[in-house]
């Protein structure tokens, strides 16, 4: 299990490509990349992320470890960013290890709801009407009921 927070951007083929390539027996990659996207109704110059250094990592451990014991599972990659960063850029990946195809996909899917949801990360999005946090969101939060 490989969990990072980390200001830096992050290279997705050469981390895809790491992680593929230290699995053993394993049948299945799944990964998962979120970017930082405009918003619909202004333009979005920024996102700013904040987070507790320690708590943050603790927190998705003790998420990948609830995936771990959910699915049979090789191994985990979580990569989150924080600090200022722009629409287009990578916040996030997330990447499953499984000797089934259902596992990956299943527990890359867990992760992604939990991680948006209880990750304990606070954005603030920076735009030419004002700055704002962001709010927690019904469909969101709706999404973990099925786990």
């Amino acid at each position: 299990m490989d969990i990072r927070v980390q200001e830096a951007p992050f290279d997705l083929g050469a981390e895809t490509n790491a992680f593929a390539g230290r699995q053993t027996g394993m049948g299945a990659v799944v990964t998962f990349t979120g970017i930082v996207r405009d918003l619909d109704d202004t333009r979005m110059t920024a996102m700013q992320i904040e987070h507790y250094p320690g708590m943050t990592e603790k927190a998705l451990s003790k998420i990948a470890e609830e995936a771990s014991s959910r699915w049979n599972l090789g191994d985990i990659l979580i990569i989150h960013r924080f600090g200022r960063l722009h629409p287009d850029e990578m916040i996030m990946m997330v990447a499953t290890a499984a000797r089934h195809r259902a596992d990956a996909f299943q527990a890359a899917e867990f992760l992604m709801d939990f991680l948006k949801s209880r990750a304990p990360f606070w954005k603030k999005e920076l735009t030419g009407k004002g700055d704002g946090w962001v709010a927690a969101r019904d469909e969101d939060e709706d999404a973990l009921t099925r786990w």
